[in-house]
C-alpha cells in the first residue's frame, strides 16, 4: 500500500470516526442534566424522608449510622441540610461541581457509617459515586446556570 494509499486509508477511518462521535457529543448537555436530575431526586428525597420524621432520623444516626467524629444529633442535621441543599443547586447547575462534591461526600459518609451494607445498596452508592465524580470532574454542562452567568462573572473580574 503506498504512502497516498495509506493517508486515505486514514481520512475515511477518522471521518467515519466523526460522523459516530459528533452525534454522541451532541448528547452531552442533555447526558449532564439527566444525572444532575436523577441523583438530586435521590438525595433529595432522601432528606424529605429524614426531615419527616425527625425523631426516628436522630435515633438512626444515633443507632445505626455511626458518623466518624460527629455526635448524632450534628450528623443528622449536616447530613439533612446536604440532602436537600446541594441537590437543588446540582439540578440548577449552580457551583456544580460545589455540590457534586458535597454530595460525593454525603454518600461515602453513608457507605462508611453504615456497618453492614447490603451488595445491592452498595452497587447503587457506587453508581451514585460515579454520576458524582464525573459532576464534580466535568462540571454541570453547557445547560447549566454557571455556564449561563460565566460571561457576566468574567467582565465583573
Amino acid at each position: 500500500m503506498t504512502s497516498n494509499g495509506r493517508m486515505a486509508w486514514l481520512a475515511r477511518g477518522l471521518n467515519a470516526w466523526g460522523g459516530l462521535t459528533r452525534p454522541l457529543n451532541t448528547l452531552q448537555p442533555a447526558a449532564a442534566l439527566l444525572a444532575r436530575l436523577y441523583i438530586a431526586q435521590v438525595f433529595f428525597l432522601s432528606g424529605l424522608t429524614k426531615l419527616r420524621d425527625w425523631d426516628t432520623t436522630v435515633a438512626l444516626f444515633t443507632d445505626e449510622y455511626h458518623v466518624p467524629l460527629l455526635p448524632p444529633a450534628a450528623a443528622a442535621l449536616l447530613g439533612t441540610a446536604g440532602e436537600l441543599v446541594l441537590p437543588v443547586l446540582l439540578v440548577l447547575g449552580l457551583a456544580g461541581r460545589f455540590p457534586a462534591l458535597g454530595l460525593f461526600v454525603v454518600n461515602a459518609v453513608a457507605v462508611i457509617s453504615l456497618s453492614e451494607i447490603a451488595p445491592a445498596a452498595l452497587q447503587q452508592h457506587v453508581f451514585w459515586g460515579t454520576l458524582l465524580a464525573g459532576l464534580a470532574i466535568y462540571g454541570g454542562g453547557p445547560w447549566s446556570l454557571d455556564r449561563w452567568l460565566a460571561p457576566t462573572l468574567q467582565r465583573v473580574r
